[in-house]
């Protein structure tokens, strides 16, 4: 897509981003009579959460969980989720491990998790959307946003990335005024999701999931046949972000060291019987912004960054806020 000069008109939104943030801003835009469009440059909605098959079955690679923060908007969607079985509550119980080798168990809230997979749940919210008639378009690569919100020589009211602020950055000109105002990919935190399988269990049945810490290599382990309910054994580990920048370029060369660390860690004599790799050079801000979502002019821009901690409840709330925010100024615009 390319920008033109004299662009056409189109009193409408476009949301460039199929994540939950985006689907949510989207949801919030429609059902106050907004004409709206999502587009996205992937294969299927989700975002970060992602979900691949590995040996026939669903496995998270991108968020681990999500929790409902009290008095949320988005307890509904979640009651709703639980009510159909898209989604369960998992734990509100995981473990620690210490650089000396201690395991404490620390409670918390609720951690939710899908059967499915976490992708099912933007799933269907796109799903419903579609049905409500709003156009979701995968594998649409959006090239450049002027600050006019000019997209592939239309005019938009509205231009909404929901997307890491480093890739909105890139869509803006370098002298845009809203690109000064977002993060740098150095102000992001990257890191190696790695899937491995065994044919069967080889650690404490208790294992829900797992931070560590003083580890050079591993972030935080979950057992996903627990999490998912099915019983599989298979681990998920996410590296840490130190340890992901020394292998953003070979990540498949990185798996390795990820499995020996994983199996020195929760004492697995046994080597995988398989395993998969997923990079994420943008996986979680450093820092979020204060603000819920950001409008300057034409554009704006939302995401698990905009809020409290970055987190899925996070980007819904960004989302749901900023479609709720400029339903009335599309309105006026139309009167």
């Amino acid at each position: 897509m390319s920008l033109s000069s004299s662009p056409t008109s189109s009193p409408s939104v476009l949301v460039v981003g199929s994540g939950i943030a985006g689907l949510a801003c989207a949801r919030a835009l429609h059902d106050n009579g907004v004409s709206v469009r999502v587009v996205d440059r992937g294969r299927v909605v989700g975002g970060r959460l992602a979900t691949k098959r590995v040996d026939d079955r669903p496995a998270d690679i991108g968020a681990r969980y999500f929790t409902v923060p009290e008095g949320s908007g988005f307890t509904s969607v979640v009651e709703d989720w639980v009510a159909r079985g898209l989604a369960r509550p998992w734990t509100t119980t995981f473990d620690v491990f210490s650089a000396d080798g201690t395991r404490q168990s620390k409670s918390g809230p609720m951690r939710y998790a899908a059967p499915g997979g976490l992708r099912s749940l933007a799933t269907d919210l796109a799903d419903r959307l579609r049905r409500d008639g709003v156009t979701i378009d995968q594998e649409h690569t959006v090239e450049g946003v002027s600050d006019e919100g000019v997209v592939a020589g239309i005019q938009y009211d509205n231009v909404v990335l929901a997307m890491p602020d480093p890739q909105a950055r890139r869509m803006l000109g370098p002298d845009s005024a809203p690109a000064q105002s977002l993060h740098r990919a150095e102000e992001w935190e990257p890191t190696l999701s790695v899937v491995a399988t065994w044919p069967a269990r080889h650690w404490p049945a208790d294992l829900h999931g797992a931070f560590v810490n003083g580890s050079s290599v591993l972030d935080f382990v979950a057992d996903d046949g627990d999490r998912r309910g099915d019983g599989a054994a298979v681990l998920v580990a996410h590296t840490t972000a130190e340890f992901a920048r020394k292998h953003l370029d070979g990540p498949e060369n990185a798996v390795g060291e990820v499995v020996d660390a994983l199996r020195t860690l929760l004492a697995i004599d046994e080597p995988p019987s398989s395993t998969l790799v997923h990079r994420w050079s943008l996986a979680r801000p450093k820092t979020s912004h204060a603000a819920s979502y950001l409008v300057d002019g034409h554009l704006a821009v939302c995401g698990d960054s905009w809020g409290d901690r970055s987190a899925v409840a996070t980007a819904w709330e960004s989302g749901t806020a900023l479609g709720t925010a400029l339903a009335p100024i599309e309105s006026r615009s139309r009167s």
